[in-house]
C-alpha cells in the first residue's frame, strides 16, 4: 500500500514539475515576442518625444511651407520640399518596380519551368541582398552619365537616377511577394480557365491576378513603403538642394536624404535644427504606418479564400 502511494505521488510530482515547466517556456516565449513590441514603443516616444520640442518652437504655417534653410542666421524649416523629393522619387521608383516586377511574377509563376523558376528565383531576389550604398554609388557614376547622354538639361545630381535604381533595388519585393499571391491561387481555377479555351496569357490577366488581387495590391504598398524609407541611394544620387519642384532632372533632397545631412554633425544638440531631425523623421514614421495599415486594409477587403 506505502509503496502504491509513493508512485502515485511521485507521479504527481512529474507531472507538476511539467507544467512548472511549460509555463516558464511560455513565459520566455512571451517576453522573446515581446521584444519587437517594447522597441515599437520605444521608437515612437523617443521621435514624438524629440519631436514635440520642435514643434513647440516652429509654427505649422512654417513647416508646412515651401521654404527650407535650416542652418540660416535666421533659419526657416518647411518640409514640403523634402516631401515633394521624397514623392517625386518613390514615384519614379515604382514605375520601374511595379511592372517589371508583375511582368517577373507572371512569368515565374505562370509560364516558367519548375527548373527555371528554381534558377531565376534566386537570382532576382539577389537584387534584394545588395547593400543599398552599392546601389547608391552605381546611380552616381553610372546610371546618372549614361542618362545624360540621352536627356538634355539632366544633372549631375537628379531625382531621376535614384529613383530608377530604387525602383530596380524593389523588384524582389514585388516579384516575390506577388508570385506568392499568384502561387496561392488553386489549380483548379487555373484548369477551369483553360479548359473554356483561354489561352495561358488570358487566364493569367483575366483570371489569376484578379483572384490574387489583394496580395499583389499589397505588395505594392509595402514596395512604396520601401522606397519613402530609402536613405543611401536618395542621399548619395539626389543631392541636397532643398527645392520645392517636381522636376525629376534637378537635384532634390528627400526626407531621409535631410536626416543624413543633419545627422553627419551639422545641427548642434538641443538646437532646433536637431530637434527637426526628429520632426522629420516622426513625419516618415507616419508615412510609412500609413503605408503598411493601406497594404493590411487592401489584404483584407480583397482577400479571396478558396
Amino acid at each position: 500500500m506505502s509503496n502504491f502511494i509513493n508512485v502515485k505521488e511521485k507521479k504527481r510530482n512529474d507531472i507538476s514539475k511539467f507544467f512548472k515547466g511549460e509555463k516558464l517556456v511560455s513565459t520566455v516565449f512571451l517576453l522573446i515576442a515581446s521584444i519587437s513590441i517594447l522597441t515599437s514603443i520605444g521608437i515612437v516616444l523617443t521621435l514624438v518625444v524629440d519631436a514635440s520640442h520642435f514643434f513647440r518652437e516652429v509654427p505649422l504655417k512654417e513647416i508646412f511651407s515651401t521654404n527650407l534653410a535650416p542652418l540660416k542666421e535666421n533659419p526657416s524649416f518647411g518640409f514640403l520640399p523634402l516631401i515633394s523629393g521624397t514623392f517625386v522619387t518613390t514615384i519614379i521608383a515604382m514605375l520601374v518596380a511595379i511592372p517589371v516586377g508583375l511582368t517577373a511574377a507572371m512569368y515565374l509563376s505562370e509560364f516558367s519551368s519548375a527548373n527555371r523558376r528554381k534558377v531565376l528565383k534566386p537570382v532576382i531576389e539577389v537584387l534584394a541582398g545588395i547593400p543599398t550604398i552599392v546601389y547608391g554609388f552605381f546611380a552616381y557614376s553610372f546610371v546618372t552619365p549614361l542618362l545624360m547622354k540621352v536627356i538634355p538639361g539632366l544633372e549631375a545630381k537628379n531625382a531621376l537616377s535614384p529613383g530608377i535604381v530604387m525602383g530596380i533595388m524593389i523588384i524582389p519585393l514585388v516579384a516575390s511577394l506577388s508570385e506568392d499571391a499568384m502561387n496561392a491561387v488553386p489549380d483548379s481555377i487555373r484548369e477551369g480557365a483553360l479548359a473554356l479555351g483561354s489561352t495561358r496569357l488570358e487566364a493569367t490577366l483575366k483570371v489569376i491576378i484578379p483572384a490574387a488581387l489583394s496580395g499583389i495590391i499589397a505588395s505594392f504598398v509595402l514596395a512604396i513603403s520601401r522606397a519613402v524609407g530609402e536613405t543611401m541611394i536618395v542621399a548619395i544620387a539626389s543631392g541636397s538642394a532643398k527645392n520645392f519642384t517636381f522636376d525629376f532632372t534637378k537635384p532634390m533632397q528627400t526626407m531621409t536624404a535631410y536626416i543624413v545631412e543633419f545627422t553627419s554633425g551639422d545641427a548642434g544638440s538641443g538646437t532646433t535644427g536637431y530637434y527637426s531631425l526628429y520632426a522629420v523623421g516622426l513625419l516618415l514614421f507616419i508615412f510609412t504606418l500609413i503605408m503598411n495599415l493601406a497594404a493590411k486594409y487592401v489584404t483584407k477587403k480583397y482577400r479571396k479564400e478558396y
